[in-house]
């Protein structure tokens, strides 16, 4: 149930519910396409007449378009439905402590061209200057369509309204305008997002064969650092400052080692990438903003699956403190799975039993603690796709009433 707000409402009008079902048809037609007017009045359970007044409307936009003709059992065949990807585009950009990552896509977060990578900058004016000129110059390539927007995310604690980065420990960057110095040289609306927020944004709007599970979506970042997105009825959760879901700063043991924050024992001082290598190589946490570890979690996982015993320890160890800060997630949000990416995931079979280990001994109940962990893996790109979803995502929202 939906409280009614008395200050922040929208009336409905005459067209209000041709406008909630023509975007209920254009989402039928994203997560089935191709897919016929009759089969739209099938799932919909409205007559043929309606749903093609609603279809024509759609094609009028330009949101989609008729294509090959479908088989038929007798009778005329089947026109086709799809998403009009062709006139259309969006930028994403990935931004992260050890690299940035560029790439256009089409409405539907399809990639059009490949990932271009640059090394992160300390000093942001740099990066985004050599990012807007490379996105001017990917926006003049022939069959490229009109840019919808450019979707920045990056890890740290963003003002979105702003499209400002307010704090990134792990990049060194503080009161960043991501925003209007790209808006200014690319002339391209700028949406800018917290990275692992992103990543719950783009579960969201995946196409998928099953629906998602019921109840809040989590979506947990173990990369330089640690971040937790949560989406609740289709919407991100952002909290009153932007800052909800930062569970990484929250200390798990008031004595530990210092974090990049400044705070002590942050989760995300035990269980991220630089904790993990720190703690392979016996050295401290910190190395300067900007920069790529000496040793990747990855090699580390290599020795491990070799049989080396320290790097077996190590992640052993990640594992269980990932455990304690996700039955602190588990507890305080309650989801039915989640969803995890990020370099630590890549060796999850040497991590995932120390998390487990962990989960059973602080879960309220044992279906808390086999709870569905589903792996994203890194290959499929979850913050550029989330980065990308922050500009498409809107032409597909549900229309807001009341």
């Amino acid at each position: 149930m939906r409280q009614i707000s008395p200050t922040d409402f929208r009336i409905a009008h005459r067209g209000t519910s041709r406008e909630i079902n023509r975007q209920i048809v254009l989402n039928l037609v994203r997560t089935n396409q191709p897919i016929s007017r009759a089969e739209l009045a099938r799932l919909m359970g409205v007559r043929r007449g309606v749903i093609s007044r609603l279809v024509q409307d759609l094609l009028d936009t330009g949101q989609i378009f008729e294509g090959a003709k479908g088989d038929s059992q007798g009778g005329r065949k089947p026109q086709h439905l799809f998403i009009e990807t062709r006139r259309r585009c969006a930028v994403a950009i990935d931004i992260s402590a050890s690299r940035t990552l560029l790439q256009v896509t089409d409405p539907l977060g399809h990639p059009l061209q490949e990932i271009e990578e640059f090394q992160t900058t300390e000093d942001a004016g740099e990066l985004l200057q050599h990012l807007a000129q490379r996105i001017v110059a990917l926006l003049a390539h022939p069959g490229v369509g009109e840019c919808q927007g450019i979707g920045v995310v990056v890890a740290g604690l963003v003002d979105t309204e702003r499209g400002r980065l307010l704090r990134a420990p792990t990049l060194g960057w503080q009161d960043v305008d991501l925003r209007a110095p790209l808006e200014a040289a690319t002339g391209h609306a700028v949406v800018v997002e917290n990275s692992t927020k992103a990543c719950a944004l783009a579960q969201l709007w995946e196409v998928r064969d099953t629906p998602l599970p019921e109840g809040p979506l989590v979506f947990v970042n173990a990369s330089d650092g640690v971040g937790v997105g949560i989406a609740l009825d289709g919407q991100l959760v952002r909290g009153a400052r932007n800052g909800a879901g930062e569970f990484g700063h929250v200390p798990i043991d008031i004595d530990g080692p210092v974090c990049a924050c400044g705070s002590r024992g942050c989760w995300e001082a035990y269980a991220s990438v630089r904790a993990t290598v720190a703690r392979y190589l016996g050295t401290s946490l910190s190395w300067p903003a900007c920069s790529k570890p000496a040793l990747t979690v990855p090699t580390i996982v290599e020795r491990a699956r070799a049989g080396e015993a320290r790097a077996c320890q190590v992640l052993d160890e990640t594992g269980e403190y990932l455990g304690r800060g996700l039955a602190m997630v588990i507890k305080a949000v309650q989801p039915s799975c989640i969803y995890m990416s990020g370099e630590i995931t890549e060796g999850w079979e040497l991590v995932e039993p120390g998390v487990r280990r962990v989960l059973r001994e602080l879960a309220l109940t044992p279906d808390d603690a086999e709870i569905e962990i589903a792996i994203v893996p890194l290959g499929d790109q979850p913050r550029l796709r989330g980065a990308a979803a922050l500009v498409t995502s809107p032409a597909f929202a549900a229309p807001v009433v009341a």
